[in-house]
């Protein structure tokens, strides 16, 4: 009488068992799934972090080292071996750089200094050669606001045309913060201006300019008659003037 309720119990145990089994499994399973996503991803995340924001500081050596040496000593910044080997006499060029360019002067190439250098390789995934959008786009606002304040909106313009003209020149650095940084290119650089807030309209017109329009038609120069100190500037052909600024080749 006893051995059914008994049978019936042990039915119970064996099935509630074997749903707990279940559970377990399910469980184990996802464990595992989920350590396998992140052994996918965590270590791919690293490696791209790493090489987008790769840092050069005295001891570090490659083929980045020379770039940073090569664009120096053209510039005149540096007066040492370009060997790729980040000595001192690199780190005394990178500071004398950062500190003619309102950087951070700290003798060590990041981001914003390689970016200010105009080199490629610490350029955003997806950028193309000489421009990228998301990047210099800013930056061109305020190389316009430096140098073409109170200018016409289509002087505005022009100012932008004329630096993305020149990343497209052999003469001139590659990408727009190279042409906007080399020594002794433009005035709002040397005195600070660079760095002021651009207002709405000089966005605009970098963004105008980026998205193709040159009213310069190719010019890579520009200088206003009135405070132009540079005797060389007057060898370059006049093509055009917009407000203050007369634009040449």
């Amino acid at each position: 009488m006893y051995k059914i309720p008994e049978i019936a119990k042990n039915k119970e145990n064996i099935s509630g068992g074997i749903t707990m089994n279940k559970y377990i499994v399910r469980a184990l399973l996802l464990t595992m799934l989920f350590l396998a996503i992140i052994q996918f991803y965590e270590p791919r995340t690293v490696v791209e972090t790493a090489a987008n924001s790769r840092t050069l500081y005295w001891g570090t050596t490659g083929n980045d080292v020379k770039t940073v040496q090569d664009k120096l000593l053209r510039w005149k910044y540096y007066d040492g071996t370009v060997d790729g080997i980040y000595g001192a006499r690199t780190y005394r060029a990178v500071r004398r750089f950062q500190e003619k360019n309102g950087l951070k002067i700290d003798g060590v190439v990041g981001p914003a200094t390689a970016k200010a250098l105009g080199m490629p390789a610490f350029a955003a995934p997806g950028s193309t050669q000489g421009v990228n959008r998301n990047a210099d786009e800013y930056l061109l606002a305020r190389t316009i606001h430096g140098e073409a304040r109170g200018e016409p909106y289509i002087g505005k313009v022009a100012v932008g045309a004329v630096v993305l003209n020149r990343t497209k020149s052999p003469s001139f650095p590659n990408t727009v913060a190279g042409v906007v940084y080399q020594p002794l290119a433009f005035t709002a650089v040397a005195d600070g201006q660079i760095n002021l807030t651009p207002d709405k309209d000089s966005l605009k017109a970098a963004r105008d300019a980026l998205n193709g329009w040159d009213p310069t038609y190719g010019c890579l120069y520009y200088w206003n008659p009135a405070t132009a100190t540079s005797k060389w500037i007057w060898s370059r052909k006049v093509t055009l003037k917009i407000g203050k600024h007369w634009f040449g080749i």
